[in-house]
């Protein structure tokens, strides 16, 4: 094949992607949860909702605690009028609870500011707390039709083979985003908000199914995939070579203690500050967490509790992994009489309730060690 034929072929294959896309997307789209049938426009609330609880998290783990805040707060307006401490039980066990907190914030100025009623532009859903510039996207293009085009990582996955883009991660970010916006459906001049005729949301929604389903990280299933005439990668066969990707740093380990202590059918907890790391969740007491943190010095930030007169150290440490450092925390365990009182800033719980408590996987690990369950 000559050069300018070359050159021609390359061209048309790439006009045609936007519409292969979508072709390939009204076959296999993936029913969720938050997702309407074909043709119909997406809730705000339930995009919004469902893109908050989707960072760093699964579709699996995120399916059943969107339905359960969706039975508990069907709208906005709902969520908004809740409590934040309502919010943290319901959110419990989802991780990164900070995104909890900003949703809480979110739909109480989204019902403030707004009537309840969420704006319907980038510039206006950027203004609200918790929102980046990714998740406003998405929310523009999914259900307003803007014509803009979120970037995850399965769309960061599929755009950095099918280009073939050499520059690592996370700098290679701003020419992703360029590349994938040449993948968006239906004319420029579709740019207003609920312009029938603009398929920016199912573009985007499009490539997250491919890079979920079939672009995936491992063994790429390339046969199926509408793309794979003129992706790079593939006919390199260094498919699983992108995106490339900066060396990770990962954190000191820190280490600490947690004491889980009874009185009778009850534990002692507190809750944690409302900023920083877990912010406003529930815990049992326990030391600082610190990278030369040594058993002694951890021993002595122990509750002060009359008629503790020894902690018993529990066998093992619960390990736990977060997005900046890995921690390990010796269990210390002890009981009190009846009459015991709590320390300031802390509070008895009953054990059979503490379902009802926003107890972070963390404090779960060390509470189910301690009590020996």
């Amino acid at each position: 094949m000559t050069a300018p034929a070359l050159a021609k072929k390359k061209v048309t294959s790439g006009a045609a992607r936007p519409a292969l896309l979508l072709a390939w997307y009204d076959r296999h789209r993936r029913k969720l949860p938050w997702r309407p049938p074909a043709g119909e426009w997406a809730d705000p609330y339930r995009v919004w909702l469902s893109e908050i609880m989707l960072q760093q998290t699964g579709v699996k783990t995120v399916g059943p605690y969107f339905e359960k805040f969706l039975a508990r707060w069907p709208g906005v307006d709902a969520l908004g009028r809740a409590s934040l401490d309502d919010v943290l039980r319901m959110w419990a066990g989802l991780g990164y609870y900070s995104r909890a907190r900003n949703l809480h914030a979110c739909a109480v100025a989204v019902l403030r500011d707004h009537g309840g009623i969420f704006p319907d532009t980038e510039e206006g859903l950027r203004s609200l707390p918790g929102i980046g510039p990714y998740t406003a996207a998405a929310i523009a293009a999914i259900a307003f039709g803007r014509r803009t085009m979120p970037v995850d990582g399965n769309i960061e996955r599929v755009v950095s083979r099918l280009f073939a883009v050499e520059v690592s991660l996370p700098q290679a970010k701003p020419l992703i985003q360029q590349l994938a916006a040449t993948l968006l459906g239906a004319s420029e001049n579709n740019s207003r908000a609920g312009d029938e005729e603009s398929r920016a949301g199912d573009s985007a929604q499009a490539l997250m199914d491919l890079g979920s389903s079939i672009c995936t990280p491992k063994k790429p299933a390339c046969a199926l995939c509408p793309l794979n005439d003129d992706c790079v990668a593939r006919l390199r066969g260094e498919q699983e070579s992108y995106p490339r990707k900066a060396p990770k740093k990962s954190g000191a380990l820190r280490r600490g203690a947690a004491f889980v202590v009874t009185r009778g059918d009850q534990l002692l907890v507190r809750s944690r500050p409302e900023k920083g790391l877990l912010g406003g969740m529930t815990e049992v007491p326990g030391s600082d967490w610190l990278a030369a943190q040594d058993d002694q010095s951890a021993l002595q930030q122990a509750p002060a509790l009359k008629g503790v007169a020894r902690w018993h150290r529990k066998a093992g440490v619960i390990t736990h992994v977060f997005t900046h450092f890995p921690l390990e925390l010796a269990v210390y365990i002890a009981s009190v009489p009846a009459r015991a009182r709590a320390p300031e800033g802390m509070r008895w719980v009953p054990v059979a309730t503490l379902g009802d408590e926003a107890l972070p996987n963390v404090m779960r690990k060390v509470i189910a060690h301690g009590l020996g369950k």
